[in-house]
């Protein structure tokens, strides 16, 4: 059989996550040229050299392949078929998914069929979802012509097959998507990946980049040097590199079967199956083979305690907390074993009493107390805590879970300033107190009427005392990334729309900060949480305007730079920002501790971060 060069691909998501995908998706039919022989048409024929069928929206008749996988769980349950005679174009795929809607019966692994359809385009998760589409062979009659053959051998993807480049830039005429352009496999990644759509793809003794994740899937590399972090991961370090070798396996086999692997270990042996493309993930090879899980040993971190002079100052997301959840005892021992007890920690997605019930409550004492009980039977301190109740749903999150920041402090080692007042809808302010900054309200909220905070957490600052000396602290949590496009769009560069809001609050944060320092200039502030944003980007570079803040997490070696994995990228979210005092002049010591984000039994999706430092 003739081989033919890898260079076009698509991917699906996981066994649980396909029903979302699919009942959430559009199938799109777009209006192509009539073709006199669509009844003679062939797979490499339907698929194409762009990423949209010159057939979509047409009948076909008799297209024949082998059958070389079959997908009976979730809505889009079908099979995948291949030509066993490929032409010689690298950019046109011999594989191509027959969507059955149930699950497929006569047919098996090894069947030559003939299928007769309509061709169409299938986008995952809709189209303002801006995801590509998956070209498809829908309401099938299928006939088999031989049962048992060979199947066509996998493509190997791997990083000599695999380009540095991932995508070209969108055509502008067409608002900036790629769906027309000719598909180029040699010169980017994408165009590799969608020329093998459809097609029985291998990877071999790839590392381990994204956890499995509940819904049995995770991601590999198949570029062992591209960008690696210390621990095993792939940094994701700038806009303009993407990590052409991260891809997403999940599995045609039972769930219970997949491997539950953490970041840093290894499928060893071939993995193999058809390449998908899915909503959450985009390409996705859906595996007929599994390699063997060997372990990388990657363990939790442990941050070292901080000496009688240092300030230790924490941010830690802890997942929409609630007081029904079974995690307070490990969030208790990650404070107190592998955070060592900070003296200041931000926590953020603390919800209210009652969690997700959706009746008025916004109270959070008992979710905050149980933490802190919890914290003193895993042996730490009886923390003291502040915050303010946000409204009623109106800081977004989880419905009825009224998710806020609260600061926890050892009043052994730290005090409070309080100054009252502070509530949802009241601005604290800075003011000047025997010469020295200060806040009207204490602890209070930044500017909580400002349309950038709309459906998203309003800022909490306070004021504290180390040693003497005031320490200002603003624990933020900006409005998330959901609704951009994925790094894998059919529109490039994908459309990040909501940094918008994100650089509206950042903004808002750098002028009270600034207000803080116009009135003592040498004030240390600290601005800590959940940014929502890499270190790189925008919304930390206006945080950063003007000198107000530097982002410490640029302290680390660039390999160590990341608090959150997203599909297969170690990337920053998560930071603790510092005015110039603190920079300069107080011997600082940054640790991203590596607790959750890298392991499958996680339990939050980010790894807290802690600041050292002497006042």
């Amino acid at each position: 059989m003739p081989s033919k060069s890898p260079s076009k691909s698509s991917a699906r998501l996981a066994a649980l996550t396909v029903a979302a995908v699919c009942s959430a998706a559009s199938t799109v039919v777009l209006t192509t040229p009539a073709h006199a022989d669509a009844d003679a048409v062939r797979i490499h024929d339907i698929q194409g050299s762009t990423r949209i069928s010159p057939y979509a929206g047409q009948k076909v008749t008799d297209v024949t392949g082998v059958v070389t996988g079959i997908r009976t769980y979730g809505s889009s349950r079908g099979f995948w078929i291949q030509d066993t005679a490929p032409d010689a174009d690298p950019a046109t795929s011999e594989g191509v998914f027959v969507f059955t809607g149930s699950t497929p019966k006569g047919v098996a692994v090894g069947d030559a069929v003939k299928v007769t359809g309509t061709v169409s385009e299938f986008v995952p998760g809709g189209t303002s979802s801006g995801n590509q589409s998956l070209t498809e062979i829908t309401k099938p009659t299928v006939t088999v012509v031989s049962s048992g053959n060979p199947l066509p051998a996998p493509v190997t993807v791997d990083a000599e097959s695999v380009p540095d480049a991932y995508t070209p830039a969108g055509d502008p005429a067409a608002g900036g998507s790629v769906n027309a352009l000719p598909l180029k496999p040699s010169q980017y990644a994408l165009d590799l990946y969608e020329s093998l759509e459809g097609m029985t793809v291998r990877v071999a003794d790839t590392r381990v980049v994204g956890a499995t994740d509940p819904y049995t899937e995770l991601w590999v590399t198949v570029k062992p040097q591209e960008n690696p972090t210390r621990r095993g991961g792939t940094l994701y370090g700038s806009y303009d590199d993407q990590n052409t070798g991260r891809l997403q396996i999940q599995s045609l086999g039972s769930t219970a079967d997949f491997p539950k692997a953490n970041v840093g270990d290894t499928l060893s042996g071939t993995t193999a199956g058809p390449l998908d493309y899915n909503q959450f993930g985009g390409y996705t090879l859906v595996a007929s083979e599994l390699g063997t899980l060997t372990s990388g040993d990657v363990q939790r971190e442990t941050t070292r305690k901080q000496r009688n002079g240092e300030l230790a100052v924490a941010t830690y997301n802890v997942e929409n907390l609630d007081p029904a959840d079974d995690t307070f005892a490990a969030h208790a021992a990650a404070i107190v074993n592998h955070l060592q007890s900070p003296d200041i920690v931000s926590l953020e997605e603390i919800q209210d009493n009652n969690g997700p019930t959706n009746d008025g409550v916004v109270a959070a004492d008992q979710t905050v107390g149980k933490l802190i009980d919890a914290i003193v039977a895993a042996g730490g301190p009886r923390y003291d805590w502040r915050s303010v109740d946000p409204a009623d749903d109106a800081d977004g999150g989880e419905p009825g879970g009224n998710i806020r920041q609260v600061f926890l402090f050892n009043p052994e080692r730290v005090s409070f300033t309080d100054r009252p007042g502070g509530d949802a809808t009241t601005a604290t302010e800075v003011t000047k107190v025997r010469g020295k900054a200060a806040l009207t309200l204490s602890p209070g909220r930044i500017a909580p009427a400002d349309q950038a905070w709309k459906n998203s957490r309003k800022p909490l600052a306070g004021e504290f005392v180390f040693r003497g000396r005031t320490v200002f602290v603003i624990a933020n949590h900006f409005n998330s990334k959901g609704g951009d496009q994925g790094l894998t769009s059919s529109y490039q560069p994908p459309a990040r729309g909501s940094e918008v809001q994100r650089h509206q609050q950042a903004a808002l944060v750098n002028a009270f900060v600034k207000d803080i320092l116009d009135t003592q200039k040498n004030a240390d502030v600290i601005a800590l949480g959940d940014i929502n944003d890499f270190e790189f980007s925008g919304t930390a570079q206006i945080l950063e305007r003007d000198g107000a803040l530097w982002s410490a997490v640029k302290s680390l070696p660039r390999s160590e730079r990341y608090s959150y994995v997203y599909q297969g990228n170690s990337q920053v979210l998560d930071q603790i920002l510092v005015s110039p005092s603190i920079r300069r002049g107080c011997d600082l010591s940054y640790d991203s501790v590596h607790i959750n984000a890298e392991f499958h039994d996680q339990i939050s999706d980010h790894d807290p971060q802690v600041l050292r430092f002497h006042p």
